[in-house]
């Protein structure tokens, strides 16, 4: 006779809901405001306001290490531009993709490694996108942070595989299928618009979060620093 108090649906770690949550609850505010649910006549640009309020800016960025000043909403955006997207379609492919990758990181890692690969994903993301002299335009959206926990999943896989060569190179079969269509369709941007087109660009903060993921997984994963330690002794 199968268990009745089993959960409808798979628990989930509480750092995957706690990253999560923020995403979800701009989203419900921003829609709810768009069809005057809430804020009246001025809900309709509340999602405008939260992109100029989160969103973050390359531009700025350089301006900042320009003058050597480095103001609070300056400082936070590497962060918090993931909780913020340009449309309820983005959102929902964020938020599910995280979902879904937030339990399987955070049922192998500890909640304060999951958060440590979220944010220095977020956060290198924003440096890469940044480091690309043609970026103007804001980098919003929590992809290169779950590219970061796509990184942190590779590596669980990679660790995984049994033996070396082409069993671990598998592990790498999601990132490259994926990052293979973004770059694609990047360099189809950047043909078709000019090379200013910071939307052709995205991918390169994609990257950085999987790169930052999969690095930063050798040193936060359970035993990793001890592992990276023998490493070192070893050579």
């Amino acid at each position: 006779m199968s268990d009745q108090t089993e959960a409808p649906i798979n628990r989930l770690p509480a750092i995957t809901w706690a990253l999560a949550l923020p995403m979800i609850a701009m989203e419900v505010v921003v829609n709810a405001a768009a069809n005057g649910v809430v804020g009246g006549p001025a809900g309709i640009g509340w999602r405008s306001q939260a992109i100029q309020d989160f969103a973050f800016s390359p531009d700025y960025l350089r301006q900042m290490l320009i003058l050597w000043q480095f103001p609070l909403d300056g400082l936070y955006r590497p962060f918090t531009y993931a909780i913020v997207h340009t449309d309820v379609t983005q959102a929902v492919f964020v938020i599910v993709i995280l979902l879904a990758l937030g339990k399987f990181v955070g049922e192998v890692f500890h909640w304060w490694a999951v958060l440590a690969v979220f944010l220095a994903a977020s956060l290198v993301g924003a440096l890469a996108y940044t480091a690309v002299p043609y970026t103007h335009g804001g980098l919003i959206g929590g992809y290169p942070p779950v590219y970061g926990l796509i990184g942190a999943f590779t590596y669980v896989n990679w660790m995984r595989s049994a033996g070396a060569g082409a069993a671990r190179l598998r592990a790498f079969k999601l990132i490259g299928f994926l990052m293979g269509f973004r770059i694609l369709f990047g360099m189809f941007s950047l043909v078709a618009y000019g090379f200013d087109q910071s939307v052709g660009w995205d991918w390169t903060a994609e990257l950085a979060g999987f790169a930052t993921g999969f690095l930063l997984s050798f040193a936060v994963s359970p035993g990793g620093w001890s592992r990276v330690l023998a490493a070192i002794r070893t050579r």
